[in-house]
């Protein structure tokens, strides 16, 4: 089966950037698909079923650093209408949930009983300090919306903290709720980060921070851990140099089991997860539940494969499953929803505006 170009696969995001190797492979594949503006997207609810294969979700937690705050919580409303009128969904709105809530991360990890650092939720930064109060410094405060480290403060003291929550100077984020939560340092200065795809392992990388940020987007990472620089496509050619290293890295086969837990606890089609191993205690924590991935630069050089390219074949096949499917479902509906003179009794589709409407 293939896909027809008037029901194409929607991939719905808002980064002019990050997506484009997608975009290239299923081009040179000659896949139909649309590109959906989330900063620009509209839709009317209630009507029947769009015209989409399937709809890729893409939209980001860090759009309010690119300005595009107001969409994050309006994807909630456009994933909801889709997947009441039958859409297959990559990414959908469990997924959206747990990404835009790091305080529903920890919820998640907890209840699998999975180690993960120890936090307060506030939402008043007068509250930050007495959050405080029994975790061990440093703390870091992180806006409970975050995306590629925004937002996010170290204190080493509660001196420090106080300081900051006096003089108005956390930031607790788009919907004022914020994590004061343990910091863990990392053995080594390195974290792992666990791809996913379709609920299954899909690849690991090893990432060595200089330890003055928290932002460890796989897509902008400059270099490998032999120095080489790294091609980032996905990014654009001025992307500032972040200092961090990569590497490919196999992980244990119980981190393997429990990340693949997660993904489907949290009903991620595709997603990362973050673990570091502790230098105090030389114990793993999980730390981030991400339900975008934005895959390693230079995949085939750093862990021997084009992580696009699985990508691609995956929405592919889910697209023709979701397209068998429904025509399934449409040939007993049209078999059952009649007038007696073999007309169909229902409203016919709307064809959305491709560009702007879901």
């Amino acid at each position: 089966m293939t896909i027809h170009p008037d029901r194409p696969i929607a991939i719905y995001h808002e980064h002019p950037d990050w997506f484009r190797p997608l975009f290239l492979e299923l081009e040179r594949r000659g896949v139909p698909y649309v590109r959906l503006d989330a900063l620009h997207h509209r839709y009317e609810p209630g009507l029947p079923r769009p015209r989409y294969a399937l709809f890729f979700n893409r939209m980001s937690p860090s759009a309010w650093k690119r300005g595009g705050g107001h969409s994050i919580f309006y994807t909630l409303h456009v994933l909801d209408q889709l997947e009441r009128s039958g859409v297959r969904v990559v990414n959908g709105s469990q997924a959206f949930l747990t990404e835009i809530s790091k305080a529903r991360q920890l919820a998640l990890l907890g209840s699998l009983g999975l180690p993960h650092p120890r936090a307060r939720v506030i939402h008043d930064p007068r509250q930050a300090l007495a959050a405080a109060n029994g975790l061990t410094f440093p703390v870091v405060v992180k806006p409970n919306i975050g995306g590629s480290g925004a937002g996010i403060r170290r204190f080493d003291s509660p001196e420090a903290l106080r300081s900051a929550a006096e003089d108005g100077e956390l930031e607790l984020g788009l919907d004022y709720t914020a994590l004061v939560q343990e910091f863990l340092p990392a053995e080594q200065g390195r974290i792992v980060r666990v791809e996913t795809l379709g609920g299954r392992y899909l690849y690991a990388i090893r990432v060595y921070s200089t330890g003055e940020s928290f932002d460890l987007c796989p897509a902008d990472i400059c270099r490998g851990v032999d120095g080489a620089e790294l091609e980032r496509a996905a990014c654009p050619a001025d992307a500032p140099k972040n200092g961090l290293r990569v590497e490919g890295y196999t992980p244990p086969e119980e981190i393997v089991r429990d990340v693949e837990r997660i993904v489907a606890a949290a009903g991620i089609d595709i997603g990362g997860i973050e673990y570091l191993v502790d230098a105090r205690t030389g114990r793993h924590a999980f730390y981030d539940v991400n339900a975008l991935s934005n895959f390693v630069a230079d995949a085939p050089r750093v862990i021997g494969f084009d992580a696009f390219a699985r990508l691609a074949d995956y929405l592919v096949a889910e697209a023709e499953a979701a397209e068998a499917g429904a025509g399934e479902e449409g040939d007993r509906g049209a078999r059952v929803a009649t007038n007696g003179h073999g007309a169909p009794g229902g409203v016919p589709n709307r064809t959305p505006v491709i560009a702007k409407g879901a």
